[in-house]
C-alpha cells in the first residue's frame, strides 16, 4: 500500500467516522402534533401546540432524551373526521412513531385504527368522546383528559344542584363530541328528576339559529346546555340575546375559546362551562408556568397543560425503554406518571383512571372564574 493511498484510506475512514458522529449528535426523536392548523377550530390547535412546544423546549434544554434532541412536526387535520385518516397516513409515511393529538374527537375516532394498526403511540390531550376507546381493544391510543361520561355528569350535577332549573333544553352539533356529551348531560339530568323538554341538533357552521331559539322560547325553557364548539355557542348566545331569550347557557370545554367573545359580544357574560381544572395555579407547576410565560404563552387554557403532560409521558417512556413505540405503549399501560395535571395512569383502554373537571363562568373580557 502506497503512503498516498494509505492517507486517502485514513482520511476516508475519518470522514465516515465524522459523518457517523454527526448523525449521532443530530439523531432526533420526532413527535407529530396532529392539530387543526386550518379551519374554524385553530385556536384549540394553538393551545395544544403551546403545550407540546414548551415541554419539548424544556427537555431539549436539559440535554434531550438519552442524548437525542426532540423535534416536533405539525400535521393538520382541520379537526375534520375525513381528514383524520389523511393526517394519520402522513404520520405513518413520514415514519413518525409518536403523536400528541388528534385534538377533536371526530378526527381522532376516524384516525385511531390506522395509528393503532401501524404501531404509532397516540396521546390525545383533548379528544373526550368515549367512542374513541370503547370496545376497540386499542393498545397504542391514550388520553391525558377525561371522557365525556366524566365531564357530562359533572355538568349535570352542577345544573341539578346549583341551578335547579324547571325546564331544560339540551342542544348539540350532531357530531361525535358534541352529541356524545349532550346525551350524557341529558341522561344524567333526567336521572336527577330535571325536565329535559328539548333535545335537538343544530347544523355546525350555520349562521342563523333563530328557528331553534324560537323553539326554546316556545318551550319555556329556563336553562340551555349546548354540546359542541365555540363558533355555534357564540351565535346561540348572541342571537338568543337579540331575540329576548334571557336564559343561562352552559357548554363543555369546547366552548372555552377566547374567540367566542368576538362572536357573542356582551351576551357571553355569565356563560357556564366545564373545563379541566386550572392546573397552572398549582404551586408545584411554578417552573413550568414560568416557561410558558417567558415565551408569552398561556398555561391556563383548556389544553396547554394536558398537551404538556401528553408530551411528557411519551418522552419519559422513551427515556425509560428506548425509542421503540411498542415498548413505549407497554410502558404507558403499566406506569403512573407525575405530571403538571397530577398523577396520570390509564386503564386497559387507554383512558385515565381519574380526571378532574370543574365549572367556570366566562366573562365578556375573556377571563373566567371558578364557580364554587
Amino acid at each position: 500500500m502506497t503512503p498516498s493511498f494509505r492517507m486517502k484510506t485514513v482520511a476516508a475512514a475519518l470522514g465516515v467516522a465524522g459523518l457517523l458522529a454527526f448523525s449521532a449528535a443530530h439523531a432526533q426523536i420526532k413527535i407529530a402534533m396532529v392539530i387543526p392548523a386550518t379551519g374554524p377550530l385553530t385556536q384549540y390547535g394553538d393551545m395544544v401546540k403551546e403545550g407540546v412546544t414548551t415541554a419539548v423546549e424544556m427537555v431539549n434544554a436539559a440535554g434531550g432524551v438519552n442524548g437525542k434532541q426532540v423535534e416536533t412536526v405539525v400535521v393538520d387535520d382541520a379537526c375534520e373526521p375525513k381528514q383524520g385518516p389523511v393526517a394519520a397516513n402522513r404520520v405513518v409515511n413520514d415514519k413518525i412513531h409518536y403523536v400528541v393529538g388528534p385534538v377533536c374527537s371526530g378526527a381522532a375516532i376516524a384516525a385511531a385504527p390506522i395509528y393503532n394498526n401501524e404501531g404509532v403511540v397516540v396521546v390525545t390531550p383533548s379528544a373526550t368522546s368515549p367512542n374513541l376507546t370503547d370496545g376497540k381493544n386499542f393498545h397504542f391510543i391514550f388520553r391525558t383528559i377525561g371522557r365525556d361520561d366524566q365531564q357530562g355528569p359533572s355538568a349535570a350535577k352542577f345544573i341539578a344542584e346549583k341551578i335547579k332549573p324547571k325546564k331544560v333544553a339540551v342542544l348539540h352539533d350532531k357530531q361525535s363530541y358534541g352529541q356524545g356529551i349532550a346525551a350524557n348531560v341529558r341522561d344524567d339530568l333526567k336521572k336527577a328528576g330535571i325536565d329535559v323538554v328539548l333535545f335537538e341538533g343544530i347544523n355546525a357552521g350555520d349562521s342563523d339559529y333563530s328557528a331553534v331559539i324560537t323553539k326554546l322560547k316556545s318551550a319555556g325553557v329556563d336553562f340551555v346546555y349546548y354540546g359542541g364548539y365555540h363558533p355555534e355557542m357564540g351565535l346561540l348566545l348572541r342571537q338568543a340575546g337579540e331575540q329576548g331569550l334571557k336564559v343561562k347557557m352552559m357548554g363543555p370545554e369546547g366552548v372555552g375559546n377566547p374567540e367566542i367573545n368576538a362572536i357573542a359580544g356582551p351576551a357571553v357574560e355569565g356563560m357556564l362551562l366545564t373545563l379541566p381544572a386550572d392546573f397552572s395555579t398549582n404551586p408545584k407547576n411554578a417552573a413550568i408556568v414560568k416557561a410558558f410565560k417567558d415565551k408569552k404563552r398561556d398555561p391556563s387554557g383548556a389544553f396547554q397543560l394536558t398537551a404538556y403532560a401528553a408530551t411528557q409521558v411519551i418522552l419519559d417512556s422513551v427515556k425509560a425503554v428506548g425509542d421503540d413505540a411498542a415498548k413505549v405503549a407497554d410502558y404507558l399501560h403499566k406506569t403512573t406518571f407525575e405530571t403538571p395535571i397530577g398523577s396520570v395512569a390509564w386503564d386497559s383502554k387507554g383512558d385515565l383512571k381519574a380526571f378532574e373537571f370543574e365549572v367556570f363562568e366566562w366573562h365578556k373580557d375573556g377571563s373566567k372564574s371558578l364557580v364554587k
